[in-house]
C-alpha cells in the first residue's frame, strides 16, 4: 500500500489553531463595528420618522410660543457664544452624520462666552433664556450655520444680527442637538422627507457592506514557514542579509601585513626599469587621430506610446489598480474607465447597465448600482464600489 503525506503533525494543528483564532478575532471586531453603525442608523432613521414636539412642554418655560409652535428638546447646560471676527458661514444644510466627529471640551480661540441658560430648540426657532435675557435664532432668517468639527459649538448667522454667535454644549449632548437641529430646520422647510430618505439610503449601503465570517483553516493548508518563528517575515529578512553579509566582506579591504607575500605583490620593486615602448608603437600612436569627444548627449527622440499608469495600491479588499477605485472611498462611479475590465471581473453585459459600480455576491462587478435589477443573475449586491 502507498503511504501518504500526513497533516497530523503538532506544528500543523498549532498554527490552524492560530490562524482561526486570529481570523474570528479579526470577524468579531469587524461584525461588531458594522453591528454598532446599524444600531445608530436605525435609532436615526426612527427619530427622523416619528420627530414631533409638544405645546405642553413649553408650558414651564419662561418664554411665549407663538400660535402653531411646539417645543423638541431642551437643554438646561447651554452658553451662548459670540465670535470676535465676522466670518461668513455656509448655508444650512440637510446632511445627516451617523458617525459624527469626537469632540473635546474646549472654547476655540475668538469665541468668547457672554451667557449661560436653558436652550429650547423649537419648529421655528432656537432659543437661549438666559441670565442676560433671551437670544433668538429664526430659522426663516438663518443664512449660515457651521458645526465645529473638534468643538462642542454651533454658531449660526441669521439677517437681523450682524455678529455671529452660538451655543456651546455639553460633549455629551452635541450629536443629539445637532441631529435634531437638522430636523427642525427641514421640518420648518418642508424637508423632512428629504432627511428621511438620505437614512434609507444610507441604511442601504451600510446593509451591503456587512463582513463575512472567514472559512475555517484546516491542516493541509499549513505551509513549511509555519514552523519558523515570524513566518515569511523571518526568512525574508534572513534571506537579506545572507545576500548583504557577503557583499560587504568582499568590498572590504583586509589589513596587509607588513612583509607579507601580499604587500609585496602590491610593491612596485625600485630596481626594475619600466618596459620602455617600442619606437614604431610610440609612432602610431603619435599619428593616429585621436577620438573626438561628443560635448552634448544625443537628443532622445520622443516615445510615441504613452506611458503606462502606475498602479495604485487600493484598500478594503480592492485589487490593486490604477484607477483609485476601492470599496471604501465617498465617490460613486457612474463613468468607469474603459480598461476596467482588465482588472476587475466584469459581469456579462457590463457595458449595457445604467447605474454606478457595484460587487455582486459572487465576486464580479455590475453597472446597475441602484437599479431594482442590480445583480439579479448574480446573486444579489455585496457592496458598492467608490472612486
Amino acid at each position: 500500500m502507498a503511504k501518504t503525506d500526513s497533516t497530523g503533525s503538532t506544528w500543523r494543528y498549532r498554527w490552524v489553531h492560530r490562524q482561526n483564532e486570529r481570523r474570528q478575532r479579526s470577524f468579531r471586531g469587524a461584525d461588531e463595528a458594522w453591528r454598532r453603525r446599524a444600531d445608530e442608523l436605525r435609532r436615526l432613521r426612527t427619530l427622523a420618522g416619528s420627530f414631533q414636539g409638544s405645546v405642553d412642554a413649553g408650558a414651564g418655560l419662561p418664554m411665549e410660543l407663538a400660535p402653531g409652535e411646539v417645543v423638541f428638546w431642551t437643554l438646561p447646560a447651554a452658553q451662548l457664544v459670540e465670535v470676535r471676527h465676522t466670518a461668513v458661514l455656509p448655508a444650512p444644510e440637510l446632511t445627516v452624520d451617523p458617525e459624527p466627529p469626537a469632540v473635546r471640551p474646549r472654547r476655540p480661540e475668538g469665541v468668547k462666552v457672554t451667557d449661560a441658560g436653558l436652550a429650547v430648540l423649537t419648529n421655528r426657532r432656537l432659543v437661549l433664556l438666559g441670565g442676560r435675557g433671551r437670544r433668538d435664532w429664526a430659522y426663516g432668517r438663518m443664512t449660515g450655520l457651521a458645526h465645529d468639527p473638534a468643538a462642542p459649538v454651533t454658531l449660526i448667522q441669521v439677517l437681523d444680527r450682524q455678529r455671529t454667535s452660538g451655543l456651546l454644549l455639553p460633549t455629551g449632548a452635541v450629536a443629539d442637538f445637532r441631529f435634531k437641529l437638522t430636523l427642525a430646520f427641514a421640518d420648518a422647510i418642508e424637508q423632512r422627507a428629504a432627511v428621511v430618505a438620505q437614512l434609507d439610503e444610507l441604511i442601504a449601503e451600510h446593509a451591503q457592506t456587512r463582513p463575512f465570517r472567514p472559512e475555517i483553516a484546516t491542516p493541509a493548508q499549513a505551509r513549511r514557514l509555519a514552523r519558523v518563528p515570524g513566518g515569511r517575515r523571518t526568512v525574508a529578512v534572513g534571506a537579506a542579509l545572507a545576500l548583504i553579509v557577503p557583499a560587504m566582506v568582499f568590498e572590504s579591504d583586509p589589513p596587509v601585513r607588513p612583509g607579507s607575500d601580499v604587500a609585496s605583490a602590491a610593491t612596485p620593486a625600485a630596481t626594475v626599469p619600466p618596459t620602455p615602448v617600442p619606437p614604431a608603437v610610440r609612432m602610431e600612436e603619435a599619428v593616429a587621430p585621436k577620438p573626438r569627444r561628443h560635448t552634448t548627449a544625443p537628443t532622445a527622440q520622443p516615445s510615441r506610446t504613452a506611458a503606462p499608469q502606475p498602479a495604485v495600491a487600493a484598500p478594503c479588499g480592492a485589487p490593486v489598480n490604477p484607477f483609485g477605485y476601492d470599496y471604501c472611498g465617498d465617490t460613486r462611479i457612474s463613468r468607469p474607465a474603459r480598461t476596467v475590465c482588465d482588472v476587475f471581473r466584469c459581469a456579462p453585459g457590463f457595458w449595457s447597465g445604467r447605474g454606478y459600480l457595484v460587487q455582486c455576491r459572487d465576486g464580479r462587478i455590475s453597472l446597475t448600482g441602484g437599479q431594482p435589477d442590480a445583480c439579479a443573475d448574480h446573486r444579489g449586491v455585496r457592496r458598492t464600489l467608490w472612486s
